[in-house]
């Protein structure tokens, strides 16, 4: 079993690293504590450039087409620097990939070029609502045939990138009789359609120079191309297609995690109490080891993960299991960094309080560490029976 990168991967890997190094990390601190965020948008537009931000795309599509791993490797490195680019991401990664996946020809020559090359900064999921987060076979948001066209209302929360992305993946309702969650659908809506209108930006722990907003639908008309996949298939598409987003989190929170202890390990080895190096501690050092320890096992589950879904295989549990494990093991090293740095870390003179608050909400988005034990514990579960 060879665990190394290929040639590729470990030069995408230093690519995004030496990127991140130069163009991220000085503007960093900076963007979380807002104001001016062009700098945010330059370093977009940078990374589609480098084609970064279809990485599992096709060619044909203006993709790099450098696989899953690659695609993994890249955003940790990212988020080593920058949590709120590695989401933008991330996040806009995925909807080339369910575009790839889902959509019709049309739809995949119109919107994964001009996300690839940066024309459009960002794609966006529109899929939680106030009433379904965790559940969102729960959603109210409508689509009623009218014509040639659908016409949606409602409205979504929480969604990331929404005040400059190009185009929305969009779920609604289109069979109210249905059973729960066999007759929602699932559209592609452009950000300038009218109808569609941008919320407040939500006030956030961390992670704050990437924008997460309400938007609202009101008798928004979209044609009737619009529609991604079959009608009435959308639930489908987003508890299966959407399993390797899980890998992008956990791969985010990895390189978080990993920023943290690494900041917290240098600190130790220059930081003295009691007349020696806090490094000369056994109960630091017992910090460390584990620390490093629960990352490197994220790691292994995270390439596990990518690689069943780069072979093509059945990979909703590895990813779940990825998900959880990373994003967990990436808050206690968050937070031991922060406990080895003292009441300095407490303090925004020193990055592992941005670290930690960049780190919690890995534990939420894309599934919470709570649903993805449910997912991992009825697969195995079927698996018995």
């Amino acid at each position: 079993m060879n665990l190394d990168l290929n040639e590729e991967q470990k030069l995408i890997q230093q690519t995004a690293r030496e990127f991140a190094e130069a163009e991220l990390a000085p503007v960093a601190a900076q963007l979380d504590q807002g104001g001016d965020q062009q700098p945010f948008f330059d370093n977009l537009l940078k990374l589609a450039e480098l084609g970064f931000m279809g990485l599992n795309v096709r060619e044909e599509y203006g993709g790099a087409e450098t696989g899953v791993i690659a695609f993994s490797v890249a955003l940790t490195e990212i988020a080593r620097a920058c949590a709120s680019t590695a989401v933008t991401l991330s996040v806009s990664n995925m909807v080339c990939e369910l575009i790839q996946a889902v959509g019709n020809e049309e739809q995949r020559q119109q919107y994964i070029p001009r996300i690839c090359s940066g024309e459009y900064l960002a794609g966006a999921f529109a899929l939680t609502e106030v009433g379904a987060g965790s559940d969102p076979a729960g959603m109210t948001t409508s689509a009623v045939r009218d014509g040639e066209d659908w016409v949606l209302n409602g409205s979504k929360i929480f969604i990331t990138s929404a005040p400059y992305a190009g185009v929305f993946v969009v779920w609604a309702v289109t069979d109210k009789e249905a059973k729960k969650g066999k007759g929602i659908s699932c559209f592609l809506v452009e950000r300038d359609i009218p109808g569609l209108s941008i919320g407040k930006k939500e006030e956030k722990m961390g992670q704050h120079a990437s924008a997460t907003n309400e938007i609202t639908f009101t008798d928004c008309r979209i044609p009737q191309g619009a529609l991604m996949g079959r009608l009435n298939d959308g639930f489908r598409i987003a508890v299966g297609e959407l399993a390797g987003g899980r890998i992008g989190i956990g791969s985010l929170a990895l390189g978080v995690g990993l920023a943290a202890i690494d900041s917290a390990t240098s600190y130790a080895l220059e930081r003295k109490q009691f007349g020696q190096k806090l490094a000369d501690f056994q109960s630091t050092q017992w910090k460390i080891a584990d620390a490093y320890t629960e990352l490197e096992a994220a790691r292994l589950l995270l390439m596990n993960a990518a690689f069943q879904k780069e072979q093509g295989r059945s990979f909703a549990r590895a990813a779940s299991m990825a998900k959880l494990f990373a994003t967990e093991a990436a808050n206690r090293a968050c937070y031991e960094a922060l406990q080895i740095h003292g009441g300095y870390g407490y303090t925004s003179d020193f990055p592992v309080e941005r670290y930690a608050r960049d780190a919690r909400i890995t534990t939420i988005y894309e599934g919470t560490s709570e649903i993805q034990r449910l997912i991992i514990a009825r697969d195995i579960l079927r698996s018995f029976s």
